[in-house]
């Protein structure tokens, strides 16, 4: 039986009609699609600043020379999923532990759109340290041997490559790796389950785990406020971003591999 023309003609119709609601429904104004797309570019970024990486900027001396004032660096938190815990020789970004920064040192980015920028994961946030881990839980740290250099376990550290230290006036030997406590002769350690000692690598320019040592001559000083939690641990420097001329990757020093278990 032959269909009727007109038949043919009306289903073809209300086919091309579908179809064009179809592809109007689906199809978004630009303005639109815009706003949908700079809505998923930020659930993605808060998502990526929350659970893998995170920017930051480096707002002193005290990780000179390899990282430089105001340089921009990148964390990564992937490390230290699933129990996973900072490890020697590591450089880590950790919140202030309580009294290790003043209040202009804690302070964020001031401008308005940093400041949401910096929430999301855009922009460098304040209020965080940046150091070296130098001792894990269970070690014993030792400032420092015949050739003034630090001792992990008894080992000591080669850190030519990485460390800036310099003679100490008060010490007969050449150099001294330090540092703020402004002496050559400490120990700090076992550290506690949990905890990490930290220092810079800028040695005499640091605030870091060394000037909350508590001296025996002290009163008022808190024991085992030296050590940084690992909870406190945001994550593990890996890239130094910009700028571009100082772009490098980040990895561990050889010499702590070297170090014997605690």
């Amino acid at each position: 039986m032959t269909p009727d023309p007109e038949t043919v003609a009306d289903d073809t119709t209300k086919r091309s009609s579908r179809s064009k609601e179809s592809e109007e429904r689906k199809q978004l104004p630009l303005w639109q699609e815009t706003i949908l797309l700079l809505g998923i570019a930020l659930v993605l970024a808060v998502v990526i600043k929350a659970f893998f990486v995170q920017a930051f900027y480096i707002p002193s001396e005290s990780m000179e020379p390899g990282l430089q004032i105001n340089d921009r660096i990148l964390v990564e938190k992937v490390s230290y999923w699933g129990g996973g815990a900072p490890q020697r020789g590591d450089i880590v970004v950790f919140k202030d532990p309580g009294g290790w920064l003043t209040a202009d040192e804690a302070a964020g980015p001031t401008n308005r759109v940093a400041q949401v920028m910096a929430k999301i994961g855009l922009y460098p946030q304040g209020g965080h340290l940046v150091k070296r881990v130098i001792g894990v839980e269970g070690d014993t740290i030792h400032c420092c041997d015949d050739q003034g250099r630090l001792e992990v376990n008894g080992q000591p550290l080669d850190e030519e490559d990485y460390a800036r230290v310099r003679n100490n006036a008060g010490s007969p030997r050449k150099t001294c790796a330090g540092p703020m406590t402004r002496t050559c002769e400490w120990t700090a350690g076992p550290v506690p389950e949990g905890h990490v000692f930290v220092m810079g690598d800028n040695r005499w320019h640091s605030a870091d785990s060394t000037v909350h040592l508590c001296r025996p001559d002290e009163t008022d000083c808190v024991e085992g406020h030296e050590f940084v939690a690992d909870d406190l641990v945001v994550g593990k420097v890996f890239v130094l971003l910009w700028p571009r001329e100082h772009f490098t990757w980040v990895q561990r020093p050889d010499t702590f591999a070297d170090v014997p278990p605690a």
